[in-house]
Parts: structure tokens; C-alpha cells; sequence
């Protein structure tokens, strides 16, 4: 079974960092990549790195929309070895540290 990793991309400065762990792991056969881009995340790709949504969502296994609250990922029968935020904005760092998880980029890692 592949291990599976969730990524978060939100609207913080430093798109690049998000892009290269899904670019890391993209060719390891071992790794499944889960994406949640958020809106601000969306639009900084582009700002930063002149890059889409639909371009971004190739590089990874899977992606889930920042407002499908019902995605698998969102639950804790979804197994991972965890999540990664990259970059995180200070509201999506908030978000998690207190579990107010109103959208998925910050109600998936609280089943991590």
C-alpha cells in the first residue's frame, strides 16, 4: 500500500515550496499526493510562479477543492502519514492550531 501524504498550499508568500514537495514526490512510486490548494493559494501560484490550478493538480495523485468539506481526506478513516502546509498563511496556521476547521486545508490535518 502507498503511503499517502496530504499537501496544502495556501495564499502565503513562497508557492515554490508547495510545488517542489509535490515535484519531489511525484516520481516516488511509494507515494500517493493528496492536494488541497485554497483560493488564495490559487491566486498566489499565479502571481509567483505563473502557474494554474489545472497545472498544479497534474503533479499530484489527487485534488480536493478547499470548500469540500465531504472529501475523503477529511475524515479520520482517511490514513496518511501526514499533511504538509507549504506555504502556510497565518490564518491557515491559526485555523489549525485551534481546530477551527472550516475548510479542508485546515480540517484535514486535524485527523493527521
Amino acid at each position: 500500500m502507498k503511503k499517502r501524504l496530504i499537501v496544502g498550499i495556501t495564499g502565503a508568500t513562497g508557492a515554490i515550496y508547495g510545488v517542489e514537495t509535490l515535484k519531489s514526490l511525484q516520481g516516488m512510486e511509494d507515494w500517493e499526493t493528496h492536494l488541497v490548494l485554497s483560493e488564495a493559494g490559487a491566486l498566489n501560484l499565479w502571481h509567483e510562479l505563473k502557474m494554474r490550478r489545472k497545472e498544479l493538480e497534474k503533479l499530484a495523485d489527487a485534488a480536493y477543492h478547499p470548500h469540500d468539506i465531504a472529501a475523503a481526506l477529511a475524515s479520520g478513516s482517511f490514513l496518511t502519514e501526514g499533511m504538509v502546509i507549504a506555504p502556510c498563511s497565518m490564518k491557515t496556521l491559526a485555523a489549525v492550531a485551534h481546530a477551527h476547521a472550516d475548510d479542508l486545508v485546515s480540517r484535514a490535518p486535524t485527523w493527521c
